[in-house]
């Protein structure tokens, strides 16, 4: 079985690298060797490797600059998986596919299922809309994993971006009407294992690329539970406080809730991210942790990997 992994230095790629290991040869390339933004590199490098699947978590991720490179993301987001598909589909090889909370515009009081029409209302969500429909349009067999609010111990992410406001101020301010699930990608890349090696019949040690034939579809995979981005940086401090970590805030009670129309300019985000992942279950038996469960378990990693209980700052 060989596997071809894109984008492997980004938060969800790094940690497929590690949990994929063991099911087959995994081929990776550095953005060098393949740049989703040079489509026939994509195409004469799958031809080249000819894998039997192909993961794609590699994308255009700067929702605020994407908004001045429209074209450089929807190469990126959008035609590049359409390449991917329909090298794929030549081969006969599935793919999974990662994408994004933002293919919706956040209008609807419910979290949104699968079965719902996109309706992205920025530059990035359109691109990763465009994704979504090459890789159907070109691909027979995939999943496209929906996520959202991703962050991880390496790389960068709002944990990260609010230890470090914890550590430098003594108070600060954070949106708090746009809902969500914040999602590790450590448990991004175990469930994708656990899908495709087919836990629900199989001992767990080799893919099975006809249950992804037979599954093939969109799934909405992001923690369980919900909070706001105030919600998530409280909880953040909380956790830090709790285990004495040096910070300069004094509680997460300094830290202000603000409306999104506080920062009017682009690129506008949905207000609602909330994703059901009721299909997920129903299909596969998964269920996904709370995001509080997760987040505490990544920030006390993150606390480990850079001494921050030592009173170390991060980078």
């Amino acid at each position: 079985m060989k596997i071809l992994l894109t984008g492997q230095s980004g938060q969800i790629g790094n940690e497929l690298a590690q949990s994929l290991r063991g099911l087959g040869e995994i081929v990776s390339f550095s953005r060098q060797q393949m740049d989703l933004s040079d489509l026939d590199q994509v195409r004469d490098t799958i031809r080249a490797t000819r894998p039997d699947l192909i993961v794609n978590p590699a994308a255009y991720t700067a929702v605020v600059k994407a908004e001045n490179e429209p074209e450089l993301a929807m190469r990126i987001n959008g035609e590049a998986p359409g390449v991917i598909a329909e090298e794929a589909q030549r081969l006969g090889a599935p793919v999974v596919h990662y994408s994004t909370d933002y293919v919706f515009d956040g209008t609807q009081d419910v979290p949104y299922d699968e079965t719902v029409q996109t309706h992205p209302i920025n530059v990035y969500g359109k691109s990763k809309c465009a994704g979504e429909e090459a890789i159907a349009r070109h691909c027979e067999a995939y999943w496209i994993l929906r996520t959202s609010w991703v962050y991880s111990v390496s790389g960068g992410n709002f944990l990260k971006t609010v230890i470090r406001l914890a550590q430098e101020q003594e108070k600060f301010t954070i949106v708090g009407d746009q809902f969500g699930a914040p999602t590790w990608s450590k448990t991004i890349s175990d469930v994708t294992r656990r899908l495709l090696v087919n836990q629900q019949t199989t001992s767990g040690t080799q893919i099975d690329l006809d249950h992804l034939r037979r599954t093939s579809g969109i799934y909405n995979l992001t923690a369980a539970g919900e909070t706001s981005w105030h919600g998530y940086a409280s909880f953040i401090v909380e956790r830090l406080q709790a285990l004495h970590v040096p910070v300069k805030v004094s509680g997460a009670s300094v830290i202000t809730p603000v409306p999104s129309s506080t920062y009017p300019v682009p690129p506008h985000r949905p207000p609602n991210s909330r994703l059901s992942g009721a299909k997920l279950a129903s299909t596969f038996g998964v269920t996904m942790p709370q995001w509080q469960t997760d987040v505490a378990n990544c920030l006390d990693e993150i606390i480990r990997e850079y001494n921050l209980a030592d009173g170390r700052k991060l980078a």
